[in-house]
């Protein structure tokens, strides 16, 4: 009888965990959803874009095609774990979403552009970097949560001379630069100062803001050669 009942027991712990961790990911889906479409919404965007939050770790470059090509945004756990406001989150998504529409345009229904998407060119990737924080200020959220959720998940790598993505720094210099000129307001009024992942990017872009700093007095135009 008592073998029965730890049995028993056993079996609605188990269960209970099963309703919990469904909780939370209906809780997360409906995060995720929220943040999206209130995205789509506010800038008017005209197709159909699907955003699923998935618990596995993250999308080899088979699986980011797939959802490309599918128009479906797919939002891991690795990446949902380092989310800490809807800013950070509107800052991934609408990234996501920037490069989603790339995939509507081109031959065969977008399937070419939605390869080159996946492979990630660096002039697409500054391009859609540029076009999220719009999306970000469309949609009334704070820009600088863009630079702070990629402070926190993309490491910096040696160099880019040969690689697929810009470095992480030269990301972060030229969006910081992009919101300067464009939304000077969220940083002369900066919500963010005290945050301790955006002071971090304080820290380590002193050279590249130093640089836009001498931009901005010279008056100079061209792209800057950020580090």
């Amino acid at each position: 009888m008592k073998k029965f009942i730890y049995i028993l027991l056993f079996i609605l712990f188990i269960n209970c965990q099963s309703y919990a961790n469904i909780a939370d990911y209906n809780a997360i889906q409906t995060h995720v959803d929220s943040v999206g479409v209130r995205l789509l919404n506010f800038n008017k965007i005209p197709k159909r874009i699907v955003f699923t939050y998935s618990d596995e770790t993250k999308a080899d470059l088979k699986q980011k095609y797939k959802a490309l090509k599918n128009r479906q945004i797919i939002v891991y756990g690795k990446q949902y774990q380092f989310i800490q406001t809807d800013d950070e989150l509107a800052g991934m998504l609408a990234r996501e979403i920037a490069t989603v529409m790339k995939s509507y345009s081109g031959m065969w229904g977008g399937s070419v552009d939605a390869v080159q998407v996946a492979l990630s060119s660096k002039k697409f990737e500054t391009v859609a970097d540029k076009r999220a924080v719009d999306y970000m200020v469309k949609a009334g959220y704070n820009p600088l949560g863009l630079i702070v959720y990629i402070n926190k998940t993309c490491p910096q790598k040696r160099q880019d001379v040969v690689a697929r993505h810009n470095l992480t720094s030269k990301r972060l210099a030229r969006i910081y630069e992009y919101i300067t000129y464009k939304y000077p307001e969220y940083l002369n009024d900066n919500e963010y100062i005290n945050n301790q992942y955006y002071q971090n990017f304080l820290l380590n872009s002193i050279e590249n803001r130093r640089r836009l700093e001498n931009k901005l007095k010279t008056g100079t135009v061209g792209e800057i050669d950020y580090e």
